[in-house]
């Protein structure tokens, strides 16, 4: 009894500070005409309003838990002096605001949206243009970043920063945002337990995603097109990455995805096409690879040394230049169940599976690693030949490499 007593009254004194909460209007001919000038007069849990036009506004300090909301187009124009908004208090929340012309320095982070050690923060469709860093969040927790649009104009890698830049951070949600035309799309550091959902990332110089030393993460439902490389995943543990689209990042050093010194991950359900490489595995261990459509890469997937005790199973290899690249002649990995467009095997029981095993690494994919030039043999007969002699008798590649179920049909 007397524990519901205290609890009546507690969620009374939380909602009656939101019943007291107010709104304070912001433009150009009301009372508060600016937006610094509006928090300022702000009280716990009120309502910033901005009203249409142009604010012409910087590093605009917010150090108390209120709700920032534009109305139209509300714009800040930082006017490339610095930074757009500094968030410094837990519970704040920033909403349907664009935030412009943030500053470039080669010493500062300069963002539209900075935010540090706080919690329980959101920042929901916001449009953040010309900018540096548009959203740069440190040692912060329990956030929610979803459905913005953050574009710059990035040329150079060392003169531009990246759109959700996250460092030491936990239990976030980022979803449904766009990211183009930066460095690196989303940018994770010591980042753990959050999830990136829906975003489309694309046409940035370095990486559409980014991710290192990020443990017990998830990524679904994302696309990666026309980066300089498709994502970056390195140093981390435990992770699933599935359902995401990996596409058209080509160059001599481009990929889809990259994994490098990765423990205990579920890459499944991904789609990879148009890449140079699909997926560039160095270091990856116990990783499972199941569901994924590798087509029309250069290479589907390249494994390099210290990867170990993983499984690709139920996988869609179609019209690769190279299904696999395999550097070393010690294979520890499991290949099984596959469909692979170039098997050329049968099936004579009818069981959906092929009656001679599958020899997915081809003795040019191993020439081609060493000396590049070769490439230009790609379609010639000599290559041909030598690819018969590798498979009937493996001297280069791994003679445990098989796939001894290959698939008859691709899967769905």
């Amino acid at each position: 009894m007397r524990k519901s007593i205290i609890l009546t009254i507690l969620l009374s004194l939380v909602g009656s500070s939101y019943l007291d909460a107010k709104t304070i209007e912001v433009c150009k001919t009301c009372a508060v005409s600016s937006i610094a000038e509006g928090i300022a007069l702000a009280s716990k849990n009120d309502v910033v309003l901005v009203k249409e036009g142009v604010y012409a506004e910087h590093d605009i300090d917010i150090s108390k838990p209120i709700t920032l909301r534009g109305e139209g187009n509300s714009v800040i124009d930082a006017e490339n002096k610095g930074y757009g908004l500094l968030l410094f208090s837990d519970s704040i929340t920033i909403e349907k605001m664009t935030v412009t012309n943030i500053g470039n320095s080669y010493t500062k982070d300069f963002a539209a949206i900075y935010v540090s050690k706080i919690k329980y923060f959101t920042i929901q469709n916001c449009t953040l243009t010309n900018v540096f860093f548009g959203m740069l969040i440190e040692k912060s927790h329990y956030g929610v970043i979803r459905h913005n649009d953050i574009s710059s104009d990035a040329i150079e890698e060392s003169s531009s920063g990246n759109g959700i830049h996250l460092w030491s951070c936990s239990n976030l949600q980022v979803d449904h945002n766009e990211l183009q035309k930066l460095r690196d799309g989303i940018y994770l550091e010591f980042v753990s337990e959050s999830k990136i959902e829906y975003n489309l990332s694309h046409h940035n110089i370095r990486y559409g995603l980014h991710f290192m030393f990020s443990n017990d993460d998830e990524y679904h439902y994302n696309q990666f097109y026309s980066n300089g490389a498709g994502v970056a995943v390195m140093f981390s543990k435990r992770l699933a990455m599935t359902h995401n689209r990996f596409s058209e990042n080509w160059g001599s050093a481009s990929y889809g995805l990259l994994l490098k010194e990765i423990y205990d991950a579920e890459i499944e359900y991904n789609t990879l096409e148009r890449n140079t490489i699909g997926i560039n595995a160095e270091g990856a261990t116990r990783v499972n690879y199941k569901h994924n459509y590798f087509l029309n890469n250069g290479w589907a997937l390249k494994v390099s040394g210290a990867c170990y005790a993983n499984d690709f199973s139920e996988n869609n290899f179609i019209n690769n230049s190279f299904d696999v690249s395999y550097d070393s002649k010690v294979n520890d990995n499991k290949f099984d169940h596959n469909y692979w467009s170039t098997y050329t095997g049968y099936d004579l029981d009818k069981n959906g599976v092929g009656d001679i095993p599958f020899r997915p690494v081809k003795l040019f994919s191993y020439i081609v690693n060493r000396t590049p030039e070769t490439i230009l043999l790609l379609r010639s007969l000599f290559m041909e030949l030598l690819n018969f002699s590798e498979k009937v008798s493996p001297v280069f590649t791994p003679d445990n490499l098989l796939d001894n179920h290959p698939s008859i049909k691709k899967f769905e």
